[in-house]
């Protein structure tokens, strides 16, 4: 796939036309048999409500064009063999019955947790051979690992007959990352890549995964929200992002509540006062209390087609994580500062934060200015240039051959 963002920000597709059959003929020139099918999970983009889904919060994720791709087949002897091209090496062999968790430090544990999780529950996994690509930013903040997950929970969701829900398929995914690969992610990402609708961003209360469709359209108003990749990578699976888990956790342990989510917006400041002297839970527990808000008024914004409204959301969002959660970095904050100063409706940070990407909510005649003030300030600040693309809100998994 080719993206050049010289001279403006372009629209990206998933993957391009043919790919799903080169993706099938890569698959037949390594395994010695065409693949029993072809699925593909996108990675996604948060617009709002950002480290409140291991908090039983609220978050509006979409899908994004950008998958990963897989082409698959049963097997029935116990065997599990990857190979993504993405990844220098080649084919991967597993024994399903030595699967076990925190084994593997390499890309193959999502793969290969996503299986482990799956016969856990009692599925009847009995082996597979995969192939996969992707288009999916790795590093980006933009669910990468969750599209490698639930693009293979799906292939094998489908070829083994297991009749699971997306949802199900979400909640499997996310105990692979949780257990098998070490992260401590919380279940937006693979809901959203396995649930997410075109044209839609998903409300999704990770309490009850209750969701919610709701209408997201910007370009028949006008609108486009740009996705800046810093090139800055980050990984969950290291310790910042366990620390801030944890400080939640804290935080609902001294208030007396199961969880963050508990704790009423307009009950806030009572209940920071009840923290007293623990300055750094205070600062989560304001983050994730208010964050939750914001998802709730921009959900009441778009619903009463105030979409441009949601700008200052954003923004107030991004001051949230920089502020309160301490997860931005130099070039996340050089983003928002400087789009919206070059006339930006809104913008933030996206993901799990000390890297990866920001959003930009801008008028379509804006874009190219909008993008071009930014690759301009990184390049006087001398950091890597950004990757800059369009968001267009897109389909959630699917079995494509």
């Amino acid at each position: 796939m080719s993206e050049a963002v010289e001279g403006g920000a372009v629209e990206v597709g998933a993957v391009e036309s043919g790919a799903e059959v080169a993706v099938a003929e890569r698959f037949e020139e390594l395994y010695g048999t065409a693949p029993e099918g072809v699925w593909a999970a996108p990675g996604r983009v948060n617009l709002i409500g950002e480290h409140t889904d291991y908090n039983d919060g609220f978050v509006m994720p979409f899908a994004l064009p950008h998958t990963t791709v897989a082409a698959v087949s049963r097997r029935t002897d116990g065997v599990l063999r990857l190979h993504s091209s993405d990844v220098d090496g080649g084919v991967v062999e597993l024994a399903l019955d030595a699967l076990a968790p925190e084994s593997d430090r390499g890309w193959t544990a999502y793969p290969a947790g996503v299986v482990w999780a799956l016969r856990e529950a009692g599925h009847a996994v009995t082996g597979a051979d995969v192939h996969l690509t992707s288009t999916v930013p790795a590093g980006a903040g933009l669910s990468s690992s969750a599209a490698l997950e639930v693009v293979v929970a799906l292939a094998l969701n489908d070829l083994f007959g297991l009749g699971l829900k997306g949802w199900q398929l979400a909640r499997l995914c996310q105990r692979a990352e949780n257990v098998y690969v070490g992260a401590p992610t919380g279940i937006m990402d693979q809901t959203a890549s396995a649930c997410c609708e075109r044209g839609h961003a998903l409300f999704l209360d990770t309490r009850d995964l209750s969701q919610k469709q709701i209408p997201f359209d910007l370009a028949a108003e006008g609108m486009q929200l740009l996705v800046v990749d810093t090139q800055v990578k980050h990984s969950h699976s290291e310790g910042e992002y366990g620390k801030r888990r944890a400080g939640c956790e804290k935080g609902a342990a001294l208030l007396g509540v199961d969880a963050l989510r508990d704790v009423a917006y307009d009950d806030l400041d009572a209940a920071l006062e009840r923290l007293g002297d623990e300055e750094e839970v205070r600062r989560l527990v304001r983050h994730v209390v208010t964050e939750n808000h914001r998802v709730e008024q921009v959900i009441a914004l778009l619903e009463a087609g105030e979409t441009r409204a949601i700008g200052p959301v954003l923004v107030e969002g991004h001051a949230s994580l920089r502020d309160d959660f301490r997860i931005s970095c130099p070039e996340l904050d050089l983003v928002v500062d400087t789009a919206i100063a070059s006339g930006a409706l809104g913008a933030r940070m996206t993901g799990g934060g000390f890297g990866g990407s920001a959003i930009v909510l801008v008028e379509s005649a804006d874009a190219d200015t909008v993008t071009k003030a930014v690759e301009e300030a990184f390049a006087a600040a001398d950091f890597t240039p950004p990757r800059v693309f369009v968001a267009v809100p897109s389909a959630g998994a699917r079995r494509v051959v």
